[in-house]
């Protein structure tokens, strides 16, 4: 998905832990003259594990879409993603 701001947000695959949890990791990029600003944040704990370049208020904004669509980056990263024709 590419937001108007030329920000990508894409997910990893199904990934399980040591412990058999598994967990998903939604990334955010966007594109700078100087290379990418990146987020990245794992699904279920919602733990930001890499943020640079994005403000306090865009993170905020990134949060609340990987909160209301955490069913759907599990879904389609159990199922090999999201196939477009």
């Amino acid at each position: 998905m590419t937001l108007a701001d030329e920000t990508e947000i894409l997910h990893s695959q199904l990934l399980t832990d040591d412990n058999g949890e598994k967990r998903v990791v939604v990334h955010f990029e966007r594109p700078t003259e100087t290379g990418f600003d990146m987020a990245r944040c794992s699904l279920p704990s919602y733990q930001w594990i890499k943020r640079d370049g994005f403000t306090e208020e865009e993170i905020h904004k990134f949060e609340m879409i990987v909160k209301s669509n955490a069913h759907l980056f599990f879904k389609y990263a159990e199922n090999g993603g999201i196939q477009i024709a």
